[in-house]
């Protein structure tokens, strides 16, 4: 039975007006699931031309002329425009990703590639990282060019390859090498916010505003080799294990930027309390599951995630390594490398195996109001807030276009859904109301006519 004849379950506003969306959706996100694109990092991949291939065919099915470009072989991302009703309109960049990060079978309770429909819900890698959303922006356009309906602004839609890895292969080789492609765009709309969560028994939406910058960083030691046997206090290990251990014990202070400092005290201002910036347990603990994304973005963090050295018992090695995550809030990229050199101490030399820049937009202008009335509109009387993610998305590349980028997939979720842990997480799953839910949201942000 395909997903068309699915019978799904609605809401009570549905009853009265079947969704558009809910059948295409489903089917669009499933098809996608089922393209093993695990990225491994390092350029090795799988699936993105075949998931490439699917989404170009849908998106002419809905008017346009889609590219899809090989940054490298088999790393395929697909790009198309859409021509908006207002000619004096700046374009949108309405994009998302291809790749997913691995999933093992043996870990989960369904096949993690079979997208299986069960309790009301796509299960499945990539369900919420992020071929829910795809499959949401594809749905969307394709009614609209259906009913013969066009976008207010110009869209310039793009799926990226690579974004798990960094968008080498991707969104930044395309930024880097084809900026044509994004001629006339001044902001963008991507992952991760626009999702519910409840404070104090209100549902509220976190509109994502920033993003920390991130520095994957590998640490190498140097001493003199030697026996094993012998007393040898130029050791590399030694010397390596002590930088890890301080580097991984520090404390980073608390540290507000405008848009954490604005979301906890509007978090307050909810609760009826007044917020004290010494102590934001109480506004975490009123966010319920986003506060595991909200609570790691009120500091630094530079976690130790590796380490690499020796091959024999009885020999000292000259050389051991390591590796560190650091996520850097905005503006203080110089300053946490700087204390990171300080806690290695002398004899460690740092080179990076990535790096990319943080960011913070307002939350404030047309495109923002727009967004928020979306929502409002599906779900009245709704706070919308904003909140910075620990994590990085390909919003990073567009911005050295100048465009700038906001995290907005609109769900309305079940209150009792552990939602942020299900990115990256085992049994990765988006319940079928929250896709259609986002499609009428979407809708109303292109405003189509």
């Amino acid at each position: 039975m395909s997903a068309d004849e699915r019978s799904l379950p609605t809401s009570a506003a549905d009853d009265a007006a079947p969704s558009p969306y809910r059948d295409d959706v489903v089917r669009i996100c499933q098809d996608l699931i089922r393209i093993d694109t695990s990225n491994y990092g390092g350029n090795e991949s799988r699936g993105e031309p075949e998931a490439a291939e699917y989404c170009a065919d849908l998106m002419r099915r809905a008017g346009m002329e889609p590219e899809i470009i090989e940054s490298a072989r088999g790393r395929a991302s697909v790009i198309g425009r859409v021509v908006g009703w207002d000619a004096d309109a700046p374009a949108l960049v309405l994009h998302g990703h291809l790749d997913v990060v691995p999933a093992d079978p043996d870990e989960w309770s369904v096949d993690p590639f079979g997208a299986e429909l069960k309790d009301g819900m796509i299960w499945g890698r990539g369900a919420v990282d992020m071929k829910g959303m795809d499959a949401m922006i594809l749905t969307v356009l394709g009614h609209l060019h259906r009913s013969g309906q066009r976008p207010r602004r110009d869209l310039i839609v793009a799926f990226f390859s690579d974004e798990e890895a960094g968008g080498i292969y991707g969104a930044r080789w395309l930024v880097e090498n084809r900026p044509e492609l994004f001629e006339g765009a001044t902001e963008a709309i991507s992952e991760v916010g626009g999702f519910s969560t409840e404070i104090q028994g209100q549902r509220a939406y976190l509109l994502q505003t920033a993003e920390k910058g991130l520095a994957w960083l590998n640490l190498t030691a140097t001493g003199a080799p030697g026996h094993g046997s012998a007393v040898h206090p130029d050791n590399a290990v030694t010397r390596l294990a002590g930088a890890i251990q301080r580097i991984g014990a520090h404390e980073w202070p608390l540290d507000y930027t405008k848009t954490t400092r604005d979301l906890l005290e509007q978090v307050a201002e909810l609760c009826g309390v007044e917020f004290d910036e010494t102590d934001p347990t109480p506004q975490l603990e009123a966010l319920g599951n986003a506060a595991k994304f909200v609570g790691s973005t009120l500091r630094n963090s530079t976690n130790p995630t590796g380490l690499t050295a020796g091959y024999k018992h009885n020999v000292i090695p000259g050389k051991a390594s390591a590796t560190v995550d650091a996520r850097i809030l905005p503006g203080q990229e110089d300053h946490v490398l700087q204390i990171l050199r300080e806690l290695a101490g002398d004899g460690v030399d740092f080179t990076p195996e990535h790096q990319d820049i943080s960011l913070e937009v307002p939350f404030s202008g047309d495109l923002v109001d727009l967004m928020v009335s979306a929502v409002q509109a599906e779900d009245p009387g709704a706070p919308v807030l904003p909140f910075m993610m620990s994590g990085g998305t390909d919003n990073k590349s567009l911005s050295r276009l100048g465009i700038t980028g906001y995290g907005f997939a609109p769900l309305q979720l079940p209150a009792d859904l552990d939602f942020t842990g299900l990115f990256h997480g085992i049994d990765e799953r988006v319940p079928v109301e929250a896709l259609d839910f986002g499609c009428r949201v979407l809708a109303r942000l292109l405003e189509a006519r």
